[in-house]
């Protein structure tokens, strides 16, 4: 039967049902006058057709339930009246779930794909909440009688607890209620009114019964970790509130953070201030991307009006002007300044001997808390023969001082993308070999295939689609050998230098948390939950060695959360917010992304719109001759609200940010079109995007009428 159909029908059921108890006076009969003055009535049938009361009796309560029809406390009642305490109490805790059950599933049946799809956004944290602790919230509302249950049947349908789940729950969690009104029911001839039943005692019971449960969740959470720290000593006092391992992005700020509120908090690095994003990361690579772009500008002379541009340069000298880039922003890194901050700076490396213990130099020091910001390394796979040739990795390019003359790129994640074309346009012929069907495959496919085809245009070989089996030597000749996944055909690829580019993995071993025992994640990040805790409650971690984000800037937000919940945690907790995670690939163009794209709203089944505005149709484009990309923004059906944006093109990762801020404040496409933006520039491309979505959505029946009343108006 078509589904459209059997919702037509089961609505239909529904209806007919109600108006069919409020055409026959049922609900007249369903009162607690009538319940008293037929109870012994009720008890002679009982007594002559026992089975066949029993019978009716369970399903008259299990329509009445699974309609949401008014009746269900009389019906409890009448059970304790006319079956006693024990029968009554089995029938009705099992009619009034199966009920509940059933309106649960109408609930989901009619309503959930159509509110899950109209407000998934806004219900996406409570769906988050229903998975991890549904079984718990559904249990505190059913000991409590105040709500009322047939809400709980319709609202609980619309999240994604399961049915069995749903059931087992509520049969357990409306007991105490079953027992209370079922008592009350046998002793229904020595009450005269229903106040004598639902009095304020008993509802001032039941309220504290559904208290109970958050109460034993936090004393069962007190117990957990007053069990994980049982085993350490903890000293009569500190050195420290605070201590950090790791000077990265995430150690840094959180630093910061904890000197800022006047905190005691030391910060042990054992190399260079800065981490990763500084030293090997961010900073040089987009030192080396600016120069490389200046050569392709060169390339690209007769586009800017010259004949031609010749260009003169030593590699090494390019390297070294990344060495003096972060040379200069090295200070905003600094001890000094952290000393001056507040910060004691360590240099060392840190041993954690206990929770509340870190030995560093040979010192012991004491912390009440401590934040794991170690970071991550590239991932360097077991390649057979590549112990034999040199290799580099995102972490040892930038000591290289001679350009490879052929150079293969392991990889096509952001890092290999971004170097394969740096390396590129600095005169090395560059392969990029990945086994993932096409590269950066965290984007959408029409994404891939522009930088792909960029690639290309820009003399890359790219390689997707293939994996690397082994490396050969043969007379100082390094060759790599690779298979075509599609075929098996075998591919090898000629080069002096190997860039290995695929990937990281979180710094978690060799610093003390294997032996206390913290656990960590299938992928080597350590195991934190919403507030940043690892496994040894005051003990918390963040940035790249947590994830789940490796970028410089998801560490700078998991510090807040990390030295706010480290320091004042014991009195209130902040949950780390992921919701509006933006990031860039600084290729040429770029690509940067917040949000969902199609194939995550494909994955999850979310329906959206896409609207495509071609950048190439932008005048500061084409006056810059940047006239090449695309912005694709992702809505609601029949909305402007925004669930992604991707832009391709020139200055992508500066012009992501209006979409950012759109989506972190709920502002729709319809508030940035109204927004009036500098011409020209960039920036008006997300104007025009909001634009585009607009016409598309223009009313034609509406834009008929305004049409005819012009033309009327020329007459």
């Amino acid at each position: 039967m078509n589904k459209s159909i059997f919702k037509i029908l089961i609505l239909g059921i529904f209806i007919l049902g109600v108006i069919l108890f409020f055409s026959l006076d049922l609900h007249r009969q369903l009162t607690f006058e009538t319940l008293k003055s037929q109870q012994a009535a009720m008890e002679n049938v009982y007594a002559e057709n026992t089975t066949l009361t029993i019978v009716v009796y369970a399903a008259l309560y299990i329509v009445i339930t699974a309609l949401s029809l008014p009746g269900a406390a009389v019906m409890t009642l009448a059970g304790g009246a006319v079956f006693g305490f024990w029968t009554g109490t089995i029938i009705v805790s099992f009619a009034s779930t199966i009920g509940a059950t059933l309106a649960f599933l109408a609930s989901r049946f009619l309503l959930r794909d159509y509110i899950q799809d109209r407000f998934f956004d806004r219900l996406k944290k409570i769906n988050e909440g229903v998975e991890t602790d549904g079984p718990f919230y559904l249990f505190t509302l059913r000991l409590v009688p105040v709500f009322p249950f047939f809400i709980i049947n319709l609202l609980m349908g619309l999240t994604p607890i399961k049915t069995g789940t749903f059931y087992i729950v509520s049969q357990v969690g409306m007991f105490p209620g079953t027992l209370a009104y079922i008592n009350a029911g046998t002793q229904l001839s020595q009450v005269d009114t229903p106040s004598g039943i639902l009095s304020f005692p008993l509802l001032a019971s039941f309220a504290l019964l559904g208290v109970f449960p958050w109460i034993a969740k936090a004393f069962t959470g007190f117990l957990k970790n007053r069990r994980a720290m049982a085993k350490f000593s903890k000293p009569l006092k500190f050195d420290y509130n605070l201590v950090v391992i790791g000077a990265g992005s995430a150690g840094l700020v959180t630093s910061y953070i904890a000197a800022a509120v006047k905190a005691g908090v030391a910060l042990v690095e054992k190399d260079k201030m800065g981490g990763d994003c500084l030293n090997t990361g961010c900073v040089p690579s987009k030192a080396l991307l600016r120069s490389a772009k200046m050569l392709s500008y060169a390339k690209r002379a007769k586009e800017f009006g010259f004949e031609r541009t010749h260009v003169d340069f030593h590699f090494k000298t390019v390297m070294e002007r990344v060495e003096k880039v972060i040379k200069k922003i090295e200070p905003h890194d600094s001890v000094a300044r952290y000393t001056q901050l507040g910060v004691d700076c360590i240099q060392g490396e840190a041993h954690i001997i206990s929770p509340y213990e870190i030995q560093v130099n040979g010192k012991l020091i004491t912390t009440r808390s401590i934040v794991v910001a170690t970071g991550a390394r590239p991932r360097v796979p077991a390649i057979p023969g590549l112990d034999q040739v040199p290799y580099v990795t995102s972490d040892t390019v930038w000591s290289l001082r001679d350009l490879p003359q052929r150079l293969v790129v392991l990889g096509g994640g952001p890092i290999g993308c971004e170097l394969s074309q740096a390396f590129a346009r600095l005169g090395a012929k560059v392969t990029l070999v990945g086994r993932a069907p096409r590269i950066m495959g965290r984007e959408d496919e029409d994404v891939s295939d522009f930088i792909t085809e960029t690639f290309i245009q820009e003399g890359i070989g790219v390689l997707t689609g293939h994996t690397t089996k082994k490396i050969r030597v043969d007379n100082n000749n390094n060759t790599l050998i690779c298979t075509r996944n599609s075929d098996g055909q075998e591919v090898t690829v000629q080069f002096d230098l190997l860039l290995v580019a695929v990937g990281r993995v979180a710094n978690t071993q060799g610093f003390g948390l294997e032996k206390l025992g913290v656990a960590l994640n299938s992928n080597g990040t350590i195991k934190t939950n919403k507030w940043l805790q690892t496994t040894i409650p005051n003990i918390y971690a963040a940035g790249d060695v947590a994830g789940p984000y490796q970028f410089t800037h998801v560490a700078s937000h998991q510090a807040w959360y990390a030295s706010v919940n480290a320091l004042f945690g014991s009195f209130k907790k902040f949950t780390a917010d992921y919701r509006v995670i933006p990031w860039c690939t600084f290729t040429d163009p770029e690509v940067a992304r917040v949000g969902m794209n199609e194939a995550d709203c494909l994955a999850a089944g979310i329906p959206y719109e896409v609207t495509r505005y071609g950048i190439d149709d932008l005048d500061r484009a084409i006056a810059d001759s940047e006239a090449r990309g695309f912005a694709k923004v992702l809505t609601v059906p029949q909305k402007d609200k925004i669930l992604g944006a991707t832009i391709v093109g020139a200055h992508a990762g500066d012009l992501i940010h209006e979409f950012i801020l759109a989506m972190k404040y709920n502002i729709g496409l319809n508030k940035i079109l109204g927004t009036i933006h500098i011409y020209p520039t960039l920036a008006e491309s997300g104007r025009y995007t909001a634009g585009a979505w607009k016409r598309a959505r223009v009313p034609k029946t509406a834009l008929g009428i305004v049409e005819r009343f012009l033309t009327w108006q020329r007459k």
